[in-house]
């Protein structure tokens, strides 16, 4: 739908008041989730069963009034889909069992295979796109395959993704080859979200930061523009937004370098940088500290309307610059939403 505020922005038309959603606003900070969390019993559960995963994606839309929901799934199903075994451990997060050779690479399930794990995911995207209200975009996602390597080398997530720099500085041609392998399943991945009714994608490279020179290039920058050119070519204009978090310096120029339409910012970098450095090439979003929603007071609206001001001469999409936490208080949402839209 045209008029749906965040299409435009992505489109990059400059709205008198930014379009907003959150990363990870369908979480632990809120009542509601915690319910249908404990209803489905683990996070697998969750994530794996359409209608409460529909149901959490759908409470800060009932909530707030967010302009976009995000699908809920997590990044480390597509690994699973590929024939690792992954399973949370509770107060620690996720363990995968991992890949760290040649022949570990070889032995994943070909990207075809994937839709049978992933076929409740695209159930999620369908209910969602009958439920949401009209005027909400629905967001698709992925891990961008650098991040999603990470931790599939390691078996977890790891301070500095040391197990994954190891693996590519021991053997590169592997290290390559598993990059490419989890492009070509995120190409498909995202293309199925897409068929079953995601109007954005959003690429989550979380980790991007840990890649310095060359290294970014080849394992940020090139698999965010293969996934991107396939993605457009088979659904024209369809927009996707690009996350390399902790970019810093090479923020600017990435939706050049990638085709993104959006470039995602964490809070590492100023919006009056990024608004001179990063949004001539187009939208960006971002990029509000997580933890003001958790302090609040003065600080939180002052921080969000002068983000807002930064960004005011381009499309810009309201966004925090990594996910809410789960200690953040629900008022302060609603704190930032009202310095947002007045």
């Amino acid at each position: 739908m045209s008029e749906k505020t965040i299409l435009r922005a992505l489109k990059g038309e400059r709205l008198p008041v930014p379009p907003v959603w959150m990363m990870r606003q369908a979480g632990r900070y809120l009542p509601e989730y915690r319910a249908t969390r404990a209803q489905a019993g683990d996070f697998l559960s969750l994530c794996y069963t359409p209608d409460l995963a529909a149901e959490v994606t759908l409470q800060p839309i009932r909530r707030y009034g967010f302009d976009a929901a995000i699908l809920f799934a997590d990044i480390l199903l597509l690994p699973q889909a590929l024939g690792l075994d992954l399973w949370f451990v509770t107060g620690e997060g996720p363990r995968l069992s991992t890949v760290t050779t040649a022949a570990g690479v070889a032995a994943l399930k070909p990207t075809g295979a994937i839709h049978d794990t992933l076929a409740p995911v695209y159930e999620t995207v369908r209910i969602l796109a009958r439920e949401l209200p009209r005027e909400t975009t629905l967001i698709g996602f992925a891990g961008a395959p650098w991040t999603v390597a990470t931790y599939m080398v390691a078996g977890r997530g790891t301070p500095d993704q040391a197990p994954a720099h190891a693996f590519k500085a021991e053997d590169r041609a592997a290290f390559t080859v598993l990059i490419d392998r989890i492009t070509e399943a995120t190409i498909d991945y995202l293309s199925a979200q897409i068929e079953a009714g995601a109007e954005v994608v959003k690429l989550f490279d979380s980790w991007a930061g840990s890649l310095k020179g060359r290294d970014f290039d080849d394992f940020a920058v090139e698999p965010a523009r293969r996934i991107i050119a396939a993605l457009k070519s088979r659904h024209p204009g369809i927009p996707v937004i690009a996350f390399p978090r902790e970019a810093g310096p090479r923020y600017a120029g990435f939706a050049r370098a990638t085709g993104a339409d959006c470039v995602a910012l964490d809070n590492s970098v100023s919006a009056d940088w990024a608004a001179a450095e990063v949004q001539k090439d187009g939208c960006v979003q971002g990029n509000l500290d997580p933890r003001l929603l958790v302090t609040g007071g003065d600080a939180l609206v002052a921080e969000t309307r002068r983000i807002v001001r930064a960004f005011s001469q381009g499309p810009h999409i309201f966004n925090l610059g990594h996910g809410i936490t789960p200690e953040a208080d629900p008022e302060n949402v609603t704190r930032m939403l009202e310095a947002i839209r007045g």
